[in-house]
């Protein structure tokens, strides 16, 4: 859908056009080659909810697929081996201990690390996946993890092993909607990338489990990093509120500063001057009560293991009752503004973020599968980590299940008068 207009003022024009695409997904089954069709699967954590998500999607896209479920406790992830049929097993495994993660990956292509929270973790899923060359992505949110994940990256090149670190929906699919905006822009526009901002909005707990409870609860207690102008600002997190709307279904949602990994390796891959992220939940009380936190408890507690898991166990219960009220939904925008006036954004939301998630880290282990990652460790906006050509197709299957996925793009220059109708021309001829 291409919305246009055309204003003159003192002698110039002024050219506009705001041009959306909505990007179908239409996924059933994915056709893999025949070399990967009956490949294995771990799914390390995978009796959690990213996990079992994950799992639930990859049977669905890939039912040739063997999937390996891996945890400590064998009767939970007995259950969701149920769920799954045939083409499943569970593999106790402890990520502390090197030697069952070792076992778990004999003969295993590919391993998903969805054990969080990661804030604290090592890299020993990591590790193993090198040193048993296994193909390896994790759904990591912490900035800190992912970059000692990407410290690994000539282990993982020298053993041949393809690697992603931030995989997932937020970061993971986030960071593959900004490397289509910027590529994009960068075809379109004759400016120089200023900026780019990442939000994001779940309503209630999203259907996830405790651990992405643990997570936010953590990342009070983390300075947010942003970009400005280039330099690396740290300010208070859940601060500098704006107001950001997240398109149908979701409307206008205050979002708030947030520490996330990909501003620091969106800033890095395309060096965009000033970048940010934000993070909104709903009822809005839940915004003030993590406000009100982040004012009276101190960053030594917020960032202890053992009062977090209390917080945790206090306050999941209450989140999930309210989720009566306010749904599960789930949405990342991410907007992108050139010096030229080309300005675009991307939406996409879903009903239920645990749903979301899932889906999003199956498109990426079946990404992998299919040979778009080069060995090494990669963020996925890299392209070396999801090959360029490859990312829309990515995208269209994790957004099986999507309430809206769309990119718009909005080009408002000034030229001379005579210089109008060409513009005109070429946006029509892009719409």
């Amino acid at each position: 859908m291409a919305i246009m207009k055309m204003n003159t003022v003192g002698g110039f024009a002024r050219a506009s056009a705001t041009i959306e695409r909505k990007l179908e997904s239409h996924v059933d089954h994915v056709r893999l080659p025949e070399s990967v069709r009956k490949s294995r699967v771990l799914i390390v954590g995978g009796a959690g909810v990213a996990g079992r998500n994950t799992a639930a999607a990859l049977s669905k896209f890939c039912p040739d697929l063997h999937i390996v479920i891996a945890g400590r406790n064998r009767e939970k992830g007995g259950r969701v081996v149920a769920t799954l049929g045939d083409n499943s097993e569970f593999a106790q495994v402890d990520i502390e201990d090197v030697k069952s993660l070792h076992t778990a990956m004999t003969d295993v292509d590919v391993v998903v690390h969805a054990a969080g929270p990661f804030e604290y973790a090592d890299c020993n899923v990591l590790e193993a996946a090198i040193q048993t060359k296994t193909a390896y992505i994790d759904v990591c949110d912490h900035e800190g993890h992912s970059r000692r994940a990407k410290s690994y990256k000539n282990k993982a090149m020298a053993a041949g092993v393809p690697a992603i670190t931030n995989g997932g929906f937020n970061p993971g699919v986030s960071n593959l909607m900004a490397a289509m905006l910027v590529d994009d822009a960068k075809s379109e526009s004759r400016g120089r990338p200023e900026k780019l901002r990442f939000n994001y909005f779940t309503a209630g707990s999203g259907g996830t489990g405790p651990g992405v409870l643990g997570t936010t609860f953590y990342l009070m207690a983390d300075e947010a990093v942003t970009y400005h102008k280039g330099a690396k600002v740290k300010s208070k997190p859940y601060t500098d509120m704006l107001n950001t709307d997240f398109g149908e279904g979701i409307g206008k949602q205050e979002v708030f500063l947030l520490n996330v990994p990909e501003v620091a390796s969106a800033h890095e891959v395309f060096g965009v001057p000033n970048i940010s992220a934000r993070f909104g939940t709903a009822p809005f009380f839940w915004n003030w009560t993590l406000s009100a936190m982040i004012k009276i408890l101190p960053t030594e507690i917020l960032k202890n293991k053992n009062i977090v898991q209390m917080l945790v166990q206090l306050s999941y219960p209450m989140i999930r009752a309210v989720d009566v009220i306010s749904g599960q939904n789930a949405s990342i925008k991410v907007d992108l503004q050139f010096s030229d006036g080309y300005n675009s954004s991307a939406i996409f939301s879903h009903k239920r973020l645990s749903e979301a998630a899932g889906t999003a880290t199956a498109a990426f282990v079946i990404a992998v599968l299919e040979g778009s990652t080069k060995p090494g460790v990669w963020y996925p906006e890299e392209p070396e980590g999801i090959a360029v050509e490859a990312r829309e197709t990515l995208l269209r299957r994790a957004s099986y299940g999507a309430t809206e996925f769309l990119i718009s793009k909005s080009f408002c220059r000034r030229k001379e008068m005579n210089a109008t109708t060409n513009m005109w021309d070429m946006l029509m001829k892009r719409a």
